[in-house]
């Protein structure tokens, strides 16, 4: 079987390698085709287009590079053509991949998405496009399946794919040398993939490291972006360190961590490491999403538990003062870290039900093309 994959970001990167994996030890005669990263492309796939090339967030940010963004729906969707796959698979991404999709199923190609836009969160009414445009769609959080059923769509919880993928690195870490041989405690700041991102909210977080010398800051640099680009960010603080490509392995070292919202939140919380959620992005986007996004919280953790799990620092909120304060809680205050461990147990156990997401996910899609070809 052909396959074509569309993910756009390095968590698409991450899930979408692991997706390639289990669907060449269902297909031995599989050719896959893809956007997305260096791990799609270590797991056998062949990347046309880095996700490093995709990522815009925010509304201005979108419309300020609008014609990139029509000059790589005009590629992809020739580039699918020319390729001819027996499928199309999406990888979250919503803004591009809900347009591929559409245009996907007026081709009369089959479309599968695997890991939903968070359509919940706003624009339900895309629902009626998801409906229209995709054959099969595929879910990571529990609560995904009862909001399709509330459109009378079905879909299939997979589970969620970073349960197996940290087990995965637990599993082999128990062998591996600590990474940080020091004499301080270690906290991790994890401040995005993009550089918008990066350059609104890096600086916040380095202003409150010289007061905690008694630590040591870790700054998890993202793929794709070279360290020059950290270097004039980081040249001043004497206690502060950057790593590349070693995220997992400085969570398993953390104390405390600073993340910015998404994935990572998610992943942070995984590992057992108290965090602080942190937003800040163009005024005006921010104001625009203020008033179209339905949910409570923007943390995967406090979305997935339907309550406050940990603190959550958005847009004029996100100050050093509010950082250093509620950093002194997480480390100097016992009862409030149990808390949310407490909380980080019932987490894992509720995302843990589904079993091995990225090995669902291919036996579901697998079957599907069986079934209709047969």
């Amino acid at each position: 079987m052909k396959y074509y994959i569309i993910s756009g970001e390095a968590s698409g990167d991450l899930h979408g390698s692991n997706l390639i994996k289990e669907l060449k030890k269902l297909d031995d005669f599989s050719e896959i085709r893809c956007w997305g990263g260096d791990l799609m492309q270590e797991a056998g796939g062949n990347v046309v287009k880095h996700f490093r090339d995709l990522a815009f967030m925010g509304f201005m940010e979108v419309l300020f590079n609008i014609k990139t963004i029509i000059k790589n729906l005009s590629f992809c969707k020739k580039d699918i053509m020319d390729f001819n796959p027996d499928v199309v698979i999406l990888i979250d991404y919503p803004g591009f991949n809900l347009r591929i999709a559409k245009w996907a199923k007026k081709k009369g190609l089959k479309v599968i998405y695997y890991i939903s836009p968070q359509v919940w969160a706003w624009k339900e009414s895309r629902v009626n496009t998801i409906k229209k445009s995709v054959d099969k769609m595929m879910v990571i959080l529990p609560f995904e399946k009862e909001f399709y059923q509330k459109w009378d769509y079905h879909v299939d919880y997979v589970g969620h794919p970073l349960i197996e993928v940290i087990h995965s690195f637990r599993n082999v870490k128990k062998n591996s040398p600590l990474l940080f041989n020091r004499n301080k405690k270690i906290i991790a700041l994890l401040p995005g993939s993009r550089k918008q991102e990066i350059l609104k909210k890096l600086p916040i977080m380095l202003q409150i490291t010289a007061a905690f010398q008694e630590y040591h800051f870790v700054v998890a640099k993202a793929p794709g972006l070279d360290d020059g680009f950290y270097d004039k960010i980081l040249s001043a603080y004497d206690n502060v360190s950057a790593v590349s490509g070693k995220t997992y392995a400085l969570l398993s070292e953390s104390t405390a961590a600073i993340v910015t919202s998404g994935t990572a939140t998610l992943e942070t919380a995984i590992f057992g490491v108290p965090e602080i959620i942190c937003y800040k992005g163009n005024n005006i986007s921010y104001q625009i999403a203020k008033r179209l996004i339905k949910i409570k919280y923007i943390g995967l953790v406090n979305l997935i538990m339907n309550r406050s799990v940990v603190k959550e620092l958005i847009q004029q909120d996100l100050t050093p003062e509010n950082l250093t304060k509620e950093l002194k809680m997480i480390l100097n205050d016992a009862d409030y870290r149990k808390k949310i461990l407490r909380d980080y147990d019932e987490l894992r156990e509720v995302l843990g039900k589904g079993g091995n997401a990225s090995n669902n996910a291919a036996h579901i899609i697998v079957n599907f093309l069986k079934s209709s070809t047969s």
